[in-house]
């Protein structure tokens, strides 16, 4: 992975959609694995965890292994950055929060609370900060929020009260390992460390998941391509990312997933590509052109006028 904290505007387009779809793909597979059928879910909530942190792990690490050996030389096994407990521990208070959330909401209403959250999350922490908003990222903001609700809400129904639970505290989760990101100068280290954290916490969900484990092998695919590819890969390219977004950028085009979700159904399920889809679309997309480049195009306006 890239380690020149310079990204040129063609690769930080290239690495966010690449980690959007990423994410997007990682709520399809989940749904997969654990929706209910006439022969059960595919494996249980705990089992996915587990199993799509430990792919993650093992990924990772080899592919920080390979990058030792044949790219940066032997020197540089251990990189100086190794990520944080802090973001390991959210880590795993998303992957849990995300799985057992999905066991009670519908995949619509899931989403919606998760990147709520997340938005919320970052858009708090970012003006707890110091952070000033100008005109246009509200604006921006809004519209986003607004094109999102529109796409989501009409389809939801109400949610359950520990899914809601686990849910937002998915999001809050993966709000803050988003902000410690910006933080990271090697994100395939950071990111492998992060996973690599997270080993306690899954040590003692397999204890708390021993009388209700339930395995098959689609569901262990399942898993391990959520983890290994989907997280583990799809996380790493976000860290990318992030070096070059803002954070109300990084909040905001999260926005996004839902709708390359609901693509990905268009063109992999058969699903109609509706009016509502492509209305709310437009407003999530217009939104985040807002955010991103509204008030640097505003303000220099504003300067230049007499």
């Amino acid at each position: 992975m890239p380690q020149n904290s310079a990204l040129t505007p063609l690769k930080t387009v290239t690495y966010t959609l690449l980690a959007l779809i990423a994410f997007a793909a990682n709520s399809v597979i989940c749904r997969l694995a654990l929706e209910m059928r006439v022969d059960g879910a595919a494996i249980d909530a705990g089992s996915f965890t587990v199993l799509r942190l430990m792919a993650g792990i093992v990924a990772l690490f080899t592919i920080l292994w390979i990058r030792s050996v044949f790219v940066v030389g032997k020197q540089a096994v251990f990189a100086k950055a190794r990520g944080s407990w802090f973001s390991g521990t959210m880590l795993f208070v998303y992957a849990a929060g995300f799985s057992y959330a999905y066991l009670s909401l519908e995949t619509a209403t899931g989403a919606l609370i998760l990147f709520g959250v997340v938005q919320i999350t970052m858009i708090v922490k970012s003006v707890y900060s110091g952070y000033k908003l100008h005109y246009s990222e509200w604006l921006g903001i809004t519209l986003a929020f607004a094109g999102f609700v529109y796409l989501m809400l009409p389809g939801v129904t109400a949610p359950s009260f520990s899914g809601l639970l686990l849910m937002s505290a998915a999001g809050i989760g993966w709000g803050f390992y988003t902000l410690a990101g910006k933080k990271s100068t090697d994100p395939l280290a950071d990111t492998s460390y992060n996973f690599l954290r997270t080993l306690p916490f899954v040590l003692l969900l397999v204890v708390y998941n021993l009388d209700s484990f339930y395995l098959s092998m689609e569901g262990v695919l399942l898993a391990i391509v959520s983890g290994a590819i989907t997280s583990g890969v799809g996380y790493t390219l976000w860290y990318v990312a992030l070096r070059a977004l803002q954070t109300m950028q990084a909040a905001v085009l999260q926005l996004l997933v839902p709708v390359i979700a609901a693509l990905g159904g268009v063109f992999f399920v058969d699903e109609l590509l509706s009016t509502r889809l492509v209305i709310s679309a437009l407003l999530i997309l217009g939104g985040i052109l807002l955010v991103v480049i509204g008030k640097k195009v505003l303000s220099v306006k504003e300067y230049s006028d007499p």
